[in-house]
């Protein structure tokens, strides 16, 4: 199930001329699930109208301190204490000093004195006045009491200057917003967890190299569902044409050897590792400093060696929990579990390496010492949420088996 689906939002609009972008963030909530409501400060009013968000989120919009709801219930404490997260966006510099300094005097920084929810602050102003000191103060002040403060962008404003101010793009927020939820209740909360993704590309000479058909899809997928479920995710990628899910760390690579070291890096102290990306098993003995030239109709010949094979390297590592996958063109059950055992997994995803890589949808078998799990072909997407609520599965029990281990 989506994290968004059925949670309550409290988003507060500031007036700022970023504001336009928030109402297609509500759309999007509401379309993945979330029942979102809305509170205008009276200066967001002259930037966008109440109309606007009730039709994008099918909810009345609220801005009168004063005004009782249908239900009866007090209205001023009503929206944040019924809320599962409290999203402030864009948050303008009068608003942030007014929370920081604890005031009721509107319905927005009212709902927010009375939310026990995880609050979201996303500024959004002229670069001089988030970087004046007294702008700062209250930001810092509003992380010391928990609340999640999102940098916003650096680029052109709405008036002739570019600097640190604008509100990150929707795409952006919402992720920032699911991160939000699942460290509050997901099952993965407080995991480290590491995903490999997209292709490598072994370099022949300056413009040509030896790669392979991998989109990345999975993969990015695959770690936009851990940061759902509550972990702190590094998405290691190799090439791709995708835009990277926000709210994790992301660490772009090109070569098997670079991503081999990357992957060594991120994982001390992890707990999980997600081996999906499809890192070439050889690269060329030599790379010419130069564009190899055709001579006449001559052939050439590319001698190739092998590239360390990455997972199998945490074979010993028993304080990791490890998932390869094993894209095969032929005998895909046999060669699944052969490098389930030969590598020291935990657990290996199995696919049709023909019928899937490069294509919007995936047929899965998940294998571990247990058995054989079939998955449904359908969107790598729903692929990913299913594979990860098994791991998540599997996971706990790996830890159980490992805590009566060490009792024994």
């Amino acid at each position: 199930m989506d994290i968004l689906s059925g949670k309550r939002l409290l988003l507060g609009v500031c007036g700022s001329i970023a504001a336009y972008k928030v109402a297609q963030l509500a759309r999007d909530l509401t379309l993945a699930g979330a029942q979102v409501d809305v509170v205008l400060t009276e200066a967001a009013e002259r930037f966008v109208g109440p109309v606007t968000f009730q039709a994008l989120t099918g909810r009345p919009v609220h801005s009168d301190l004063w005004a009782l709801p249908e239900d009866g219930v007090v209205g001023h404490v009503s929206l944040g204490a019924q809320a599962d997260a409290v999203i402030v966006a864009p948050a303008t510099a009068n608003t942030i000093a007014r929370i920081a300094a604890g005031l009721a005097d509107d319905l927005l920084c009212t709902s927010i004195l009375a939310a026990t929810a995880p609050v979201l602050i996303a500024p959004a102003m002229n670069p001089l006045m988030f970087a004046n000191p007294a702008t700062q103060a209250n930001l810092a002040m509003l992380r010391a009491r928990g609340f999640t403060v999102l940098e916003p962008d650096v680029g052109r404003m709405a008036e002739p200057v570019s600097g640190k101010g604008r509100l990150p793009e929707p795409f952006s927020l919402e992720g920032e917003i699911r991160a939000m939820l699942g460290r509050a209740s997901g099952p993965l909360r407080g995991r480290r967890v590491v995903v490999t993704a997209g292709g490598t590309r072994e370099p022949i000479d300056p413009v040509r190299y030896v790669g392979n058909r991998s989109s990345g899809q999975m993969g990015y997928a695959l770690a936009a569902r851990a940061r759902d479920l509550g972990a702190s995710v590094t998405l290691i990628s190799g090439p791709t044409a995708l835009t990277p899910p926000a709210a994790l760390t992301l660490v772009q690579v090109e070569t098997a050897l670079q991503m081999r070291d990357a992957v060594q890096a991120a994982c001390v102290g992890a707990d999980i590792l997600i081996m999906n990306a499809a890192v070439a098993d050889f690269r060329p003995a030599t790379v010419a400093e130069r564009k190899i030239k055709k001579q006449g109709e001559a052939g050439m010949t590319i001698d190739l060696v092998a590239n360390p094979d990455i997972v199998a390297g945490f074979a010993r590592r028993t304080d990791l929990f490890k998932v390869g996958f094993a894209a095969e063109t032929d005998d895909l059950l046999a060669n699944a579990r052969s490098k389930l055992e030969r590598k020291g997994l935990d657990l290996i995803v199995a696919n049709d390496a023909v019928a899937s890589i490069g294509q919007p949808t995936i047929t899965l078998s998940l294998i571990d010492h247990e058995g054989v799990t079939p998955l449904p072909r359908q969107p790598k997407g729903e692929a990913a949420a299913a594979l990860l609520d098994a791991l998540v599965a599997r996971f706990t029990r790996w830890q159980a088996a490992r805590a009566a281990t060490v009792q024994a």
